[in-house]
């Protein structure tokens, strides 16, 4: 499929879209060698799986939000690796590592296009809890998405000319977002509501410019331990550094 031609979206003035090169190794980093940590039980009549939290960050982050072990992801939602480690590592994560309450996981967005932009404020647009589920099932509909675009190009370039409060209402459409969504539970006006919120939509563009210039993060998905990233980038590599920092 030929590449979908960006254009110069006014509202992204401060923010480069093409800030994140998917597939990249993340910068170096060191996990000290521990033992097992001890499982941490969640409060009474809850589990660490259904805990979300907000971070200061604009992450989201699911687990025991003390865990010892806090894993960050920075992920763009057009990015095919980030998609991969969506289908072979938050499974894992979720079914083994989080429910111990030894480990969270926090999914942070590196925006790299404007198509991630639409989605990565439409996963945010409903009950906080649906962020994280909504963001693996758009990723495992990456390639449906970019078709989209591509058929209806001609309505994806016309948002470029469009006021910041329609242009990326316009860009989902092209994308087959609004569709997408309204089949998992967020209407079409509540996306369209949230779509044409500039200042929602720049603030995940800003939160992005930031944190990876703050950060020196240049590609996704790029993992952070404990404050220091790691050099790997995909679930066969990541879990070893877990267990070896004291997961199990």
């Amino acid at each position: 499929m030929k590449p979908i031609r960006l254009f110069a979206l006014g509202l992204l003035a401060a923010a480069p879209l093409a800030l994140a090169a998917c597939g990249d190794e993340a910068a170096p980093g060191e996990v000290a060698e521990g033992e097992a940590l001890p499982k941490i039980a969640a409060p009474a009549g809850t589990s660490w799986k259904d805990t979300v939290t907000v971070t200061p960050e604009g992450g989201y982050m699911i687990g025991n939000p003390d865990a010892p072990l806090k894993l960050v992801e920075y992920a763009s939602h057009t990015c095919g690796a980030c998609a991969n480690f969506s289908a072979t590592g938050k499974p894992v994560l979720a079914d083994k590592y989080i429910p111990s309450g030894v480990v969270s996981f926090e999914l942070r967005n590196l925006v790299r296009d404007p198509i991630d932009l639409a989605i990565a404020t439409l996963v945010r647009c409903g009950a906080k809890e649906s962020m994280l589920p909504l963001s693996d099932q758009a990723w495992l509909a990456l390639n449906d998405f970019f078709a989209a675009a591509e058929a209806n190009q001609s309505l994806y370039q016309a948002a470029g000319n469009q006021p910041v409060e329609q242009r990326f209402v316009t860009i989902a459409q092209a994308a087959g977002l609004i569709d997408f969504f309204a089949a998992r539970g967020l209407s079409a006006d509540q996306a369209r509501t949230c779509l044409a919120d500039a200042k929602a939509v720049q603030a995940i563009a800003d939160a992005s410019t930031a944190q990876a210039e703050e950060l020196k993060i240049t590609a996704t998905p790029t993992f952070i331990l404990n404050g220091k990233k790691l050099e790997v980038n995909q679930w066969p590599q990541l879990e070893p550094l877990l267990q070896r920092a004291g997961a199990r």
